[in-house]
């Protein structure tokens, strides 16, 4: 059986699968020192314009609350947030940053983007739109598999906001 696929198509996919792994590989050695990991940096900034609860936070994010909470006794482990038993229904969690959470995240941030190259050749604005389309045209094999960008600001659906703008990453 031989395939329809355009033999660009198929190039481009193989190299946006090895430049993924390049920046994965290069914020993962970013975040070390600080003794964080993708993961963790993805929930304190869905955290970042104020608190949520454990299941707004998941969603926010697109992970499953479950793999979340394990990221969360983490991040609650070593003073990067609170979790606070809500009072109209003791099964939900409040969760926020601590000062300790703000100060990581932003030194999360400074150490990423440190980790990306600097090169001017490169359109950043054109290459974001267009994987941002790449990633919209593909469908998720199911609906808890779906890896999608992270809303942009004016999508939170609170009106708070978020600067998240990657792809979740559930690995630790």
């Amino acid at each position: 059986m031989s395939s329809n696929l355009d033999p660009d198509a198929r190039n481009s996919y193989r190299l946006l699968t090895v430049a993924a792994r390049l920046v994965q590989r290069r914020q993962d050695d970013a975040l070390a020192p600080l003794g964080l990991t993708r993961a963790a940096v993805i929930a304190l900034e869905g955290l970042a314009a104020g608190p949520l609860n454990q299941e707004q936070l998941a969603a926010l994010i697109h992970v499953q609350s479950q793999t979340l909470g394990r990221v969360l006794i983490r991040l609650e482990g070593t003073g990067h947030i609170t979790r606070t038993r809500q009072a109209a229904d003791r099964r939900q969690f409040k969760v926020e940053l601590t000062e300790a959470g703000k100060a990581a995240l932003a030194a999360a941030r400074s150490a990423e983007v440190d980790a990306y190259p600097s090169d001017g050749d490169v359109s950043w604005k054109v290459l974001r739109e267009e994987l941002a389309k790449f990633v919209s045209s593909i469908p998720a094999p199911r609906p808890d598999a779906a890896v999608v960008p992270f809303p942009l600001p004016e999508h939170r659906g609170d009106g708070r906001g978020t600067t998240l703008h990657g792809v979740d990453d559930e690995r630790e």
